[in-house]
Protein backbone atom coordinates (compact mmCIF):
# COMPACT_ATOMS: atom_id res chain seq x y z
CA UNK A 1 0.00 0.00 0.00
CA UNK A 2 1.57 3.36 -0.86
CA UNK A 3 1.49 6.57 0.82
CA UNK A 4 -1.37 9.42 0.84
CA UNK A 5 -0.58 12.27 -1.01
CA UNK A 6 -1.84 14.24 1.95
CA UNK A 7 0.45 13.58 4.21
CA UNK A 8 1.39 17.02 5.76
CA UNK A 9 4.81 17.75 5.58
CA UNK A 10 7.11 20.25 6.89
CA UNK A 11 10.53 21.44 5.25
CA UNK A 12 13.08 23.30 7.51
CA UNK A 13 16.03 25.34 6.06
CA UNK A 14 17.63 28.95 6.39
CA UNK A 15 18.10 28.98 2.54
CA UNK A 16 14.67 30.09 0.34
CA UNK A 17 16.08 28.66 -2.26
CA UNK A 18 16.33 24.97 -0.97
CA UNK A 19 12.98 25.33 0.39
CA UNK A 20 11.38 26.20 -3.13
CA UNK A 21 14.26 22.90 -4.29
CA UNK A 22 12.38 20.78 -1.79
CA UNK A 23 9.00 21.97 -2.40
CA UNK A 24 9.52 21.42 -5.97
CA UNK A 25 10.52 17.86 -5.81
CA UNK A 26 7.76 16.85 -3.27
CA UNK A 27 5.35 18.56 -5.68
CA UNK A 28 6.83 16.44 -8.28
CA UNK A 29 6.16 13.12 -6.00
CA UNK A 30 2.52 14.08 -5.52
CA UNK A 31 2.66 15.86 -2.12
CA UNK A 32 1.33 19.23 -2.13
CA UNK A 33 1.05 19.61 1.70
CA UNK A 34 3.79 20.94 2.77
CA UNK A 35 4.55 23.94 5.11
CA UNK A 36 7.90 25.77 5.23
CA UNK A 37 9.95 27.23 8.04
CA UNK A 38 13.58 28.90 8.05
CA UNK A 39 14.76 27.91 11.33
CA UNK A 40 14.50 25.42 13.93
CA UNK A 41 12.77 27.59 16.39
CA UNK A 42 10.01 28.37 13.77
CA UNK A 43 9.89 24.66 12.73
CA UNK A 44 9.43 23.76 16.71
CA UNK A 45 6.42 26.01 17.24
CA UNK A 46 5.18 24.78 14.26
CA UNK A 47 5.22 21.69 15.37
CA UNK A 48 3.59 22.13 18.38
CA UNK A 49 0.23 23.92 16.20
CA UNK A 50 -0.36 21.56 13.77
CA UNK A 51 0.24 17.58 13.37
CA UNK A 52 2.84 16.90 10.68
CA UNK A 53 3.43 13.16 9.44
CA UNK A 54 6.73 14.39 8.39
CA UNK A 55 10.11 16.49 8.81
CA UNK A 56 12.55 17.29 6.36
CA UNK A 57 14.94 19.69 8.37
CA UNK A 58 18.54 20.96 7.26
CA UNK A 59 21.01 20.56 10.11
CA UNK A 60 23.11 23.92 9.80
CA UNK A 61 20.90 26.91 11.36
CA UNK A 62 20.58 29.50 13.48
CA UNK A 63 19.51 30.16 16.23
CA UNK A 64 18.77 26.23 16.49
CA UNK A 65 20.16 23.57 14.24
CA UNK A 66 18.05 20.63 12.84
CA UNK A 67 20.04 18.49 15.37
CA UNK A 68 18.66 20.69 18.52
CA UNK A 69 15.02 20.64 16.77
CA UNK A 70 15.54 16.81 16.21
CA UNK A 71 16.42 16.01 20.21
CA UNK A 72 12.95 18.98 21.38
CA UNK A 73 11.17 16.75 19.06
CA UNK A 74 12.08 13.44 20.28
CA UNK A 75 12.19 14.74 24.03
CA UNK A 76 8.19 15.63 23.64
CA UNK A 77 5.95 12.53 24.29
CA UNK A 78 3.30 14.11 21.43
CA UNK A 79 5.95 14.32 18.67
CA UNK A 80 8.34 11.71 19.67
CA UNK A 81 7.02 9.25 17.00
CA UNK A 82 7.34 11.83 14.03
CA UNK A 83 9.23 10.37 11.23
CA UNK A 84 12.64 12.86 10.57
CA UNK A 85 14.61 13.28 8.07
CA UNK A 86 17.86 15.67 8.47
CA UNK A 87 19.56 17.24 5.28
CA UNK A 88 22.97 18.37 5.44
CA UNK A 89 26.10 19.17 3.06
CA UNK A 90 28.52 17.59 5.43
CA UNK A 91 29.04 14.17 5.20
CA UNK A 92 31.57 13.52 8.01
CA UNK A 93 30.73 9.93 9.72
CA UNK A 94 30.25 11.60 13.39
CA UNK A 95 27.48 13.79 12.36
CA UNK A 96 25.51 10.95 11.34
CA UNK A 97 26.19 9.02 14.09
CA UNK A 98 25.15 12.10 16.26
CA UNK A 99 21.88 12.83 13.82
CA UNK A 100 20.97 8.65 14.94
CA UNK A 101 21.77 8.88 18.28
CA UNK A 102 19.39 11.88 18.48
CA UNK A 103 16.90 9.54 16.72
CA UNK A 104 16.55 10.73 13.29
CA UNK A 105 14.74 8.16 11.08
CA UNK A 106 16.74 8.91 7.83
CA UNK A 107 19.80 11.25 6.40
CA UNK A 108 19.97 12.75 3.22
CA UNK A 109 23.57 14.47 1.80
CA UNK A 110 22.92 17.89 -0.48
CA UNK A 111 23.40 17.72 -3.23
CA UNK A 112 20.03 15.35 -3.85
CA UNK A 113 17.73 14.64 -6.62
CA UNK A 114 14.13 13.44 -6.69
CA UNK A 115 15.19 9.48 -6.70
CA UNK A 116 16.81 9.99 -3.57
CA UNK A 117 14.19 11.97 -1.62
CA UNK A 118 11.73 9.47 -2.80
CA UNK A 119 14.15 6.41 -1.56
CA UNK A 120 14.90 8.35 1.73
CA UNK A 121 11.44 8.87 2.34
CA UNK A 122 9.89 5.50 1.19
CA UNK A 123 12.45 4.01 4.03
CA UNK A 124 10.71 6.45 6.49
CA UNK A 125 7.07 6.03 5.60
CA UNK A 126 6.45 2.85 3.79
CA UNK A 127 6.13 2.73 -0.69
CA UNK A 128 5.86 6.04 -2.12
Amino acid sequence: MSVSRDLSILIVDDYRTMLKIIRGLLEQLGFRNVDEATDGQAAYEMIGTKAYDLVISDWNMQPMTGLDLLKKVRCDARTAKLPFIMVTAEAKAENVIAARQAGVNNYIIKPFTQAVLKQKMAAVLGEI
